[in-house]
């Protein structure tokens, strides 16, 4: 379970002996996120961490994922999970709410609820939100109001959208583990890679608003 804090080293002290200032971004999610069956160090959170560490951005990446935690979880528990602050909130919920049968519209209201209470918590945090598919045996009515529920949140809230986390990695044997629900080490991989694209233009435009502020 996540403990508030990084679950990678802190960064080096500067030259001086102060640490360099680092924005935070809490990704607030469920199992998939939290890596179950896995090292925290295979998560795709940590596979983003690299990635970040590798553009040379200015970020830390906290995972904030609990097993088996839905959208109404997330809800509750948003405050804690930004009491350290942050600059970036990723929200990777709503995979637990589809599979219980949970209506949409209750999902919808979960996640705007998250982001509108997240940004009285952190004012000018930037929000990208993660969509979610149900499979197609939940019914072809359900599948369809569950996938545009996160189009429409992100819309709505003026949030940045990755269109599916999963994409490539759902239904693919081989990139998940035995149980066919959690991505194994070769799907963390991938659902970062999924998640990237997104978060870079968001953390290069918060680096370049930083800039010329400064």
């Amino acid at each position: 379970m996540w403990t508030g804090a990084p679950l990678w080293a802190a960064e080096p002290a500067t030259a001086n002996g102060a640490k360099p200032a680092r924005g935070r971004i809490v990704v607030l999610g469920d199992s998939i996120t939290a890596g179950l069956g896995l090292d925290p160090a295979d998560a795709w959170p940590a596979r983003l961490q690299q990635k970040v560490d590798a553009a040379g951005l200015p970020f830390e990446v906290v995972n904030a994922g609990i097993s088996g935690d839905t959208t109404a979880g997330g809800l509750r528990r948003i405050n804690w999970a930004l009491a350290g602050g942050a600059d970036v909130l990723v929200i990777a919920l709503g995979g637990n709410d589809g599979l219980r049968g949970i209506v949409p519209q209750q999902t919808e209201e979960n996640l705007t609820g998250i982001i509108q209470r997240a940004r009285a918590k952190a004012p000018g945090l930037a929000v990208v939100v993660t969509g979610m598919q149900m499979p197609a045996n939940m019914g072809p009515d359900f599948v369809e109001n569950f996938r545009a529920v996160f189009p429409r949140v992100a819309t709505a809230n003026q949030a940045e959208l990755v269109p599916f986390l999963l994409e490539g990695v759902g239904g693919v044997p081989s990139l998940n583990q035995a149980d066919q629900i959690h991505p194994n080490i070769a799907g963390q991989k991938h659902v970062a890679d999924n998640v990237w694209p997104v978060l870079q233009k968001v953390l290069a435009a918060r680096s370049a608003g930083a800039k010329a502020g400064g």
